[in-house]
């Protein structure tokens, strides 16, 4: 995929940020609560440089972005997921995808978000109104997808993946989704934390793990620590016995290219290809949604398209 830039001044602060990048598994009380948490700094400045977004949009995808790698966590193979919202405010709504790879994507549906006074807080919920949060799970060994729908209680994203999935998965589980800004609007940190409830969890366990996290640190400068997250993990949930498991990466990243793109103008009927071939505008552009990549195709190409259509009828 053609970034429109990558995350650090030169190439060895790429690298670092690259490797920092990552998603940690843990667990609490001997296993009774698993739980990931994710350093997504270089993810979110990545997904704002590309869809070129402003400090609302930002915070509003970052969460998403946030959201579905956490989500995403625990698929295998070539599982993947997508989270979508659904809503009557100013944002409209958004599109995500997440894969076991650790590789996200997605855009929002309104680009900017329309406001009508400076932003006095990061309280989103006016921003999305009514609505629905959908969860679609495409796994390898499945016949089909399943999708989970669940209505927006809260308008913080954080709060309503919790709902879901108490609701569509009878899991109880916590999410903290932060995207850290300096004065001049710059994403310092960004990051997560999801909890989930295992059978054996006694209540006194959910009562202190739910006031932890009631004073969680933001997470967006947490990330920063040398040895993130074992400070932050010890700092909050040290009496119940952190213990860290398996990481890996995590990244934007889209797979679309010239040849997906030329196969999905193929796809169109035949008058549209026609029309297109013989009116244009050239070069013909075609966005990508996911990771805002234009690609042109000039007359010649279109023709060719046409032809290959054609020759298949």
């Amino acid at each position: 995929m053609k970034k429109v830039r990558l995350y650090g001044n030169t190439l060895k602060e790429q690298l670092v940020a690259s490797r920092r990048d990552r998603l940690h598994h843990f667990t609490l009380s001997g296993g009774s609560i698993r739980g990931v948490v994710l350093n997504a700094t270089r993810m979110v400045n990545e997904m704002r440089w590309n869809h070129e977004l402003g400090i609302l949009e930002t915070l509003v995808l970052g969460h998403a972005y946030i959201g579905a790698a956490l989500m995403a966590s625990g698929l295998k193979g070539g599982d993947r997921l997508g989270l979508q919202v659904d809503c009557s405010g100013p944002i409209r709504g958004l599109s995500v995808e997440a894969n076991a790879f650790g590789e996200v994507r997605g855009y929002l549906k309104q680009v900017p978000i329309p406001i009508d006074k400076p932003l006095e807080s990061f309280d989103l919920s006016p921003f999305f109104g009514a609505g629905f949060l959908s969860v679609t799970k495409v796994l390898e060994d499945a016949k089909q997808p399943f999708t989970g729908k669940v209505t927006l209680e809260h308008g913080r994203l954080a709060k309503d993946l919790a709902h879901y999935h108490l609701q569509s998965e009878q899991l109880a589980t916590a999410f903290s989704l932060n995207v850290a800004f300096d004065r001049n609007g710059g994403v310092t940190g960004a990051g997560g934390l999801m909890l989930q409830v295992m059978p054996g969890a006694d209540d006194q366990t959910l009562a202190e793990l739910e006031n932890c996290m009631a004073h969680l640190t933001s997470l967006g400068k947490a990330v920063h620590a040398e040895d993130f997250p074992n400070t932050l993990l010890q700092a909050t949930f040290g009496a119940h016995r952190p213990r860290l498991l398996e990481s890996k990466g995590v990244e934007f990243m889209c797979h679309c290219n010239r040849n997906r793109i030329g196969a999905m103008l193929a796809m169109l009927k035949v008058e549209e290809i026609e029309d297109m071939a013989a009116n244009g505008p050239f070069p013909v552009k075609i966005r990508c949604h996911h990771c805002n990549t234009t690609f042109e195709f000039s007359q010649e190409q279109i023709r060719k398209i046409l032809h290959m259509r054609h020759s298949h009828n």
